[in-house]
């Protein structure tokens, strides 16, 4: 078995690519926050992949965690020389390991928060990127507004050379590049939200302006935030993953990541310092990214969100046998082409056919084992931004929105916390108990779920959703999942 550092590249075997470059010569140009598996599949590969080619070795990640989870990851990648396995698998099988070298670095902030703040001080510094999830940029999911009254946000405006949150972080770094007469550099989200890029201008803008006012406006008019879309199926690392890497390829890695084929990043050119030539490894660099955006959250995102509380709760645990079963490939197929699909322009340079059918054949694949419980977890964060717009689309249009609804009662039926045989379910949210509580009056007060205006607004005042709502819990509670996506399915004939 080879430990996976740097001094045992040459030790691997010859299926496992390894990087091409010097990894003495890089150097930092982008800190990154928030370092799970997906930024590791994604944006990290990218980087890895254009120093493959001899270019962007100064565009090296320095990692930064300012969760108390990340400790466990930023341990486990020094360990390594912040070497780690990116394993691609393929639906027949195939599995492709890649060693990826982009990360130069990797700072836990709550243990040197002034660490980080002057890493991103540094002029060599000119991108900060983002995957803090959709939780992370900490607005209202109604109102979208910036929540000043959270504890650490609290604590970092009382307390702003200290932070501990990534708005902290990031804007103290600022304050202090703009009074030592360094250019801002640039702040590129790559999370799942619309408008990611707008959103994290209107958050940081919010925190900074809490801090003083004509900070606020200054960080509003000078710092770029680029849109972009990410696209990329990375579920959890399992520990049979770690052992398979071994067993098979004779790595020994602490921390890999597995990911499916199939990879999208569209991209806002919108970077003042610079950036890498990430279109040379198959970036798209457009100058509107919105299009692509929607069409993944209302397609891909809220797709995930259609098949997994139903599948959940018929029993299956994996996405993929979710998508082998023709019920709910009919069921999803319907939400996309007659509920999603309608709320989309146009979107240059993509058939959506095709791009339906290609998110059933990734979803589908039985290699990457991606658990419904992993997409079952945060909704709180995902249905009010993913699912909730095309309803609220479809309505004022007059579009069918009987699966939209029928997703947001399976949603309410999980969040019960117990399944059709009985067995409890482990709901992971950040609004766990107050939901929970609300589900547990279900079948006394069936709409008091969907009257959460924290989460929908006033859906519950629309009777058209109202009613397939109230229709679609009755059964479920009733006739169960399967009985209910039958039925609905039938109501609306065969695609």
């Amino acid at each position: 078995m080879t430990q996976l550092n740097n001094h045992n590249m040459g030790a691997l075997s010859a299926a496992v690519e390894t990087p091409t470059y010097d990894r003495q010569a890089v150097t930092p140009g982008i800190v990154h926050i928030g370092v799970g598996g997906f930024h590791r599949a994604h944006q990290a590969m990218y980087v890895d992949a254009l120093m493959n080619q001899g270019e962007a070795l100064n565009w090296g990640i320095v990692g930064v965690g300012v969760m108390p989870g990340d400790k466990r990851m930023q341990q486990a990648l020094a360990a390594q020389d912040y070497l780690y396995t990116l394993v691609v698998k393929h639906p027949d099988g195939e599995y492709q390991p890649r060693v990826i070298g982009s990360m130069v670095n990797y700072l836990f902030a709550s243990e040197d928060p002034e660490a980080v703040i002057e890493t991103m001080a540094d002029p060599a510094i000119k991108i900060v990127s983002l995957t803090v999830t959709e939780g992370g940029y900490n607005f209202h999911p109604v109102s979208g507004e910036f929540n000043l009254d959270a504890p650490q946000v609290r604590d970092d405006l009382a307390h702003p050379e200290r932070p501990s949150t990534s708005f902290g972080l990031v804007v103290e770094a600022l304050v202090r590049r703009r009074a030592r007469g360094i250019a801002s550099f640039t702040v590129m989200s790559c999370d799942n939200i619309q408008g990611n890029g707008d959103v994290a201008k209107r958050m940081f803008s919010a925190y900074a302006r809490a801090r003083s006012a004509e900070l606020g406006d200054w960080l509003a008019a000078e710092v770029a935030f680029p849109n972009a879309m990410v696209d990329r199926i990375t579920p959890v690392t399992a520990p049979t993953d770690i052992e398979e890497l071994s067993q098979r390829f004779g790595v020994e890695d602490a921390w890999p990541v597995v990911c499916e084929p199939f990879t999208q990043w569209v991209l806002e050119d919108h970077f003042p310092l610079g950036r890498p030539a990430f279109e040379k490894v198959g970036v798209q660099v457009v100058e509107d990214v919105e299009p692509y955006e929607l069409m993944k959250l209302r397609l891909l995102n809220a797709s995930h969100q259609a098949l997994t509380y139903f599948g959940y709760l018929a029993g299956y645990r994996y996405a993929h046998e979710v998508c082998q079963d023709p019920l709910f490939v009919e069921f999803l197929l319907g939400y996309m082409r007659e509920e999603g699909t309608p709320t989309l322009a146009p979107v240059p340079g993509v058939d959506l056919e095709t791009y339906r059918l290609t998110l059933i054949e990734r979803f589908a694949n039985p290699q990457i084992r991606d658990t419904l419980a992993r997409l079952c977890a945060e909704s709180s964060d995902r249905i009010p931004k993913w699912l909730v717009p095309v309803i609220r689309q479809q309505l004022a249009q007059g579009g069918e929105i009987e699966r939209s609804a029928a997703v947001v009662a399976s949603w309410a039926r999980y969040a019960e916390g117990v399944d059709e045989q009985g067995q409890s379910i482990e709901i992971v949210d950040r609004l766990r108990e107050p939901l929970m509580a609300i589900a547990a009056n279900n079948r006394t007060h069936p709409a008091a779920f969907v009257e959460n205006r924290e989460l929908f607004g006033d859906l519950a005042d629309q009777p058209r959703f109202l009613n397939a709502y109230l229709e679609a819990l009755k059964s479920l509670h009733e006739r169960g999942a399967r009985a209910t996506l039958e039925a609905l399915v039938a109501s609306k004939g065969t695609l």
